[in-house]
């Protein structure tokens, strides 16, 4: 799987939580909770497994440092954009669908990391293994 793809699933899990239109989890739970408490509580079980699964994984590749690391350089590049005036977040819909690309892409490079460390170092990272 290619960083593309797990940068790709990151931004589905975040944007399926929450965007700024009408199709996500958390507007459909607070409208369908009373009704559908079932499907809500199951829909949200399957959502934090795969916050558990992203944020487990991106913690113990690059760590907290190293989630804060990307995230200010995401930032940084989006500031740049900003001062350049190629994107304008004045418009909030925009400024959170920034946010979501921003944070999918630390996950995304969380999830990839040890891939991105051996094609650039050349070492393999391996998970310690209790016998």
């Amino acid at each position: 799987m290619s960083f593309f793809a797990r940068w790709l699933f990151a931004f589905l899990l975040l944007a399926a939580t929450y965007n700024p239109t009408p199709w996500n989890y958390t507007r459909w739970a607070l409208a369908n909770y009373e009704t559908q408490l079932p499907l809500t509580v199951l829909l949200g079980l399957l959502l934090f497994v795969g916050y558990v699964i992203y944020l487990r994984a991106t913690l113990r590749s690059i760590g907290a440092f190293g989630m804060i690391l990307v995230l200010a350089i995401v930032g940084a590049a989006l500031w740049v954009l900003w001062d350049f005036g190629l994107i304008d977040l004045s418009d909030p819909g925009f400024a959170t669908w920034i946010a979501l690309v921003a944070l999918s892409v630390v996950l995304g490079i969380g999830l990839s990391w040890s891939i991105i460390r051996r094609a650039l170092s050349g070492q393999i990272d391996t998970d310690d293994v209790e016998e």
